[in-house]
Order: C-alpha cells, then structure tokens, then sequence
C-alpha cells in the first residue's frame, strides 16, 4: 500500500479518507527572442560565440548543462495545506512575518 505525507505540514493523507493534492512546478531558462540589426547580421561571429560556450562548458558534464537549463518538482498537499498554497503560492506572506530578536 503507498502512503502518502503532506510535504509542507507532515500529515499524513489516507487515500480512501483524505483529498490529496499535487503540485508540480517547472523552472525553465526563458528564451526570449534577440533584437538583430543589420549591422550584427554583416558581422562574422563565430568566434566570440565559440569562446562563450567553451567558457559556459568548460567542466561541465551534458547532465550539468540539462539542469541549468529546466528543473522540475513535485509535491503532495493535504487539503489544508492545498488552501494555504492556493492563497500565496510564492510564500510572499510567509517572508514578511518574520520576527527578529532586538539583539
């Protein structure tokens, strides 16, 4: 039998008796489209582009590149916690109630 745990309160979610929630969230490197002038279409830049990526790569496994590139999570919610998440799904509220001592 699986079981299931919510990732942010611990609770445990019994699949016959409990809702269960999941939330996946993909991060990606945008790939926003250049701007081109004519001037950067004459030009020949094949060698600063080589420089670039030995610089980018230098060291790095084809395993390293691939997860700079898109990194993806998933993650078990109980009902409660599915409410929380749907109300500040970025945590903003949680960061402005910190309280620091007046040491």
């Amino acid at each position: 039998m699986v079981h299931f745990t919510c990732d942010l309160c611990g609770k445990a979610i019994l699949a016959a008796e409990d809702l269960r929630y999941v939330v996946r969230i993909e991060i990606s490197a945008a790939k926003d489209p250049l701007e081109f002038t004519e001037e950067d279409l004459e030009e020949d830049h094949m060698a600063e582009l080589s420089q670039i990526i030995k610089q980018q790569m230098n060291g790095m496994t084809s395993q390293d590149l691939h997860e700079q590139e898109t990194k993806g999570f998933r993650f078990d919610l109980c009902s409660d916690c599915q409410k929380k998440y749907l109300k500040d799904p970025l945590s903003r509220e949680a960061s402005r109630h910190l309280n620091f001592s007046e040491n």
